[in-house]
C-alpha cells in the first residue's frame, strides 16, 4: 500500500509538472490537504511529511482534530457549507474560511473574531457553474459582495473559491476556472488586495493550475477514497 507521504509527494510532482507545462512558478501554488473524514493520526503522518495546511468541512470534527494536533501548529481551513449558528466557533478556531457566500455570514464572522487573533482569512465561494445544488454567490453578485466583505474589520478578504460541476474533459474543466480567474482579476483591478484563487481538486488540479490557481484543495489523491457507507 502506498504510504500517505508517498501520495503527498506524488501530488507535489503533479503540481510541479503542471506548473512547468503552463508557465507557472510552483512556489506560487500552495496545497491544502482536505482531511475531512480522516483521523488525526493520518493528518499527523501527512504533516510529518511537510504539509502544513489542512481543510475541514464539519465544524465539530475539525475542532476535535485541532485539539489532538495542537502541538503541530497547523493552519486550519474551513471549506464546508456555512451555517449561521456555527460562525462563532469558526471565527474563534480556524485560520481561514473559504465558503463565505453572503454578507450576513461575513458580518457574523467579523463580529465574532476575537481581537486577540490575527484577521480571519476569507475566500468568497462563487457558483461559477450556476448549479442550483451548489452553494456560492452568483458571478453577477460577487463583485458587490467582495467589496462589502473587504470592508469588514477583523477579516482579510484573500480571494475566491469555487467547486465547479465535475467533468473529465480537460477543456471543460478549464472554463469555470477561467471565469473565476477573470472575476479575480476584475476585483484586483478594482483595488482589492486579493492573493488567493482557491480552485482545483484531485481530479482537475492541472486545469486549475493552467488557469491560475494559487491554492489547490486536494483530498482523495493524498488520503484515498472516503468510506461513504
Amino acid at each position: 500500500m502506498t504510504t500517505l507521504p508517498a501520495k503527498l509527494q506524488a501530488v507535489l510532482v503533479r503540481v510541479a509538472r503542471a506548473a512547468s507545462e503552463y508557465g507557472r512558478d510552483p512556489a506560487g501554488i500552495d496545497l491544502l490537504a482536505v482531511s475531512k473524514a480522516w483521523p488525526a493520526a493520518d493528518i499527523r503522518e501527512v504533516a510529518a511529511a511537510g504539509q502544513r495546511a489542512f481543510g475541514e468541512s464539519f465544524v465539530q470534527e475539525g475542532l476535535e482534530k485541532m485539539a489532538k494536533l495542537r502541538d503541530l501548529g497547523l493552519d486550519w481551513h474551513f471549506i464546508g457549507s456555512l451555517q449561521s449558528n456555527k460562525t462563532r466557533v469558526l471565527a474563534e478556531a480556524f485560520n481561514w474560511v473559504h465558503s463565505v457566500d453572503r454578507l450576513r455570514i461575513g458580518e457574523r464572522l467579523s463580529e465574532q473574531r476575537p481581537a486577540s487573533l490575527p484577521p480571519l482569512s476569507i475566500c468568497l465561494q462563487v457558483n461559477v457553474s450556476g448549479e442550483a445544488s451548489k452553494s456560492g454567490v452568483a458571478i453577477a453578485e460577487a463583485r458587490t459582495l467582495a467589496h462589502a466583505v473587504a470592508g469588514l474589520p477583523k477579516l482579510r478578504l484573500r480571494g475566491l473559491m469555487t467547486i465547479p460541476a465535475r467533468s473529465d474533459d480537460f477543456l471543460t474543466q478549464r472554463r469555470p476556472f477561467r471565469r473565476l480567474r477573470e472575476l479575480f482579476e476584475q476585483l484586483q483591478a478594482d483595488g482589492l488586495a486579493l492573493d488567493t484563487l482557491s480552485m482545483g481538486m484531485s481530479h482537475d488540479l492541472e486545469a486549475a493550475i493552467a488557469e491560475g490557481a494559487t491554492l489547490l484543495r486536494v483530498g482523495t489523491a493524498i488520503f484515498g477514497e472516503r468510506n461513504r457507507a
